[in-house]
């Protein structure tokens, strides 16, 4: 199983979007490096949901359910999607700010890459932040 984080910015599309369909199409990456991300997901692979913008918080859980395939609609096949279906809320949204003062969280990828839109997360990184929410 991998991890992932998937930024989205909740004027668009946010964790509330997500709940209230249980499973939707995680699409609209146009860069190649998230592209990439989406290509190396299978199903089962656990994902945080972050809201960008003036959010700037992981929200909730979610599980890919549907492995990386052609966008419907792209204008190029190479751009491609996942499905994805929530799992929970966290117990409190963990924000930026908390992410980067965590020693634990240093070198993620969020954090140095912080205008990727799918990002892989370690086992252990993915563990801080859902521990986070309980505090």
């Amino acid at each position: 199983m991998k991890y992932w984080l998937l930024k989205t910015e909740p004027g668009t599309y946010s964790w509330a979007d997500l709940v209230r369909k249980k499973r939707d199409r995680w699409d609209g990456i146009r860069n190649h490096q998230a592209r990439n991300n989406l290509a190396a997901m299978s199903v089962g692979d656990s994902a945080l949901i972050y809201h960008s913008g003036d959010d700037k918080s992981v929200m909730g859980l979610a599980n890919v359910s549907k492995a990386a395939y052609p966008e419907p609609g792209a204008d190029d096949p190479r751009w491609l999607a996942v499905d994805v279906e929530a799992v929970r809320p966290l117990e409190r949204p963990v924000t930026l700010a908390e992410m980067k003062k965590d020693p634990k969280l240093a070198d993620m990828a969020l954090l140095k890459q912080s205008r990727l839109s799918v990002v892989p997360l370690t086992k252990a990184e993915y563990d801080t932040i859902v521990r986070a929410a309980k505090r």
